[in-house]
């Protein structure tokens, strides 16, 4: 198969589309209103998309935990004593999506594409989770990088989507929706998902 032939593969062109999704979710990253809205009540739309990602990751039994202001989101942020049960089923559909993404996309340019889209939250949020912080009148990087760090993470999960061209009831939408809503899911501690 010449190179010209390949360039015409369905394969290749399913993962063009693919990384073209990805970049343009990259894009949409900078318009979201970043910790906009931490401490507020919870919207009773805000508590029924935790209650989807909850439900999608097959945490049923999980209740939604309200953090009031940042130091609670950061004795959550730090708390030794997360459901690793959540992690880890968070960490699987990670794998399955990157295993998805490269049937079609080769890992360099995988690689590239969200590096970008990890590069365009870290800068974002960032920027956002400080001046947060500061309007809190509270000083302190860890709880930024903290904050920042979720939104990386929540980037990079939901470009993966993209990347592999998931269904759109998957858990990491919904997550990646809370962030949308100027909110921070800081972690599922216990039974409760401890929402910012």
């Amino acid at each position: 198969m010449t190179d010209d032939d390949f360039l015409d593969t369905p394969s290749f062109l399913e993962g063009l589309t693919r990384l073209v999704a990805v970049e343009r979710f990259a894009m949409r990253i900078a318009d979201a209103p970043w910790f906009a809205h931490v401490g507020q009540p919870l919207l009773e739309d805000e508590t029924a998309t935790a209650h989807a990602y909850l439900d999608a990751l097959g945490a049923v039994e999980a209740t939604v935990a309200p953090v009031e202001n940042w130091a609670g989101a950061s004795a959550g942020a730090e708390n030794p004593g997360f459901n690793s049960t959540w992690w880890d089923a968070e960490e699987q559909l990670r794998i399955a999506l990157t295993v998805e993404a490269l049937e079609d996309i080769h890992e360099d340019e995988l690689n590239l594409a969200l590096a970008r889209a990890g590069e365009q939250a870290a800068t974002t949020a960032g920027q956002a989770a400080a001046a947060a912080v500061a309007l809190a009148r509270i000083s302190d990087e860890e709880l930024v990088r903290a904050a920042t760090g979720a939104a990386v993470q929540v980037s990079h999960q939901r470009a993966l989507l993209e990347a592999a061209a998931a269904p759109p009831d998957h858990p990491f939408v919904h997550k990646f929706a809370l962030f949308e809503a100027g909110r921070w899911p800081i972690a599922v501690i216990g039974e409760s998902f401890h929402l910012f």
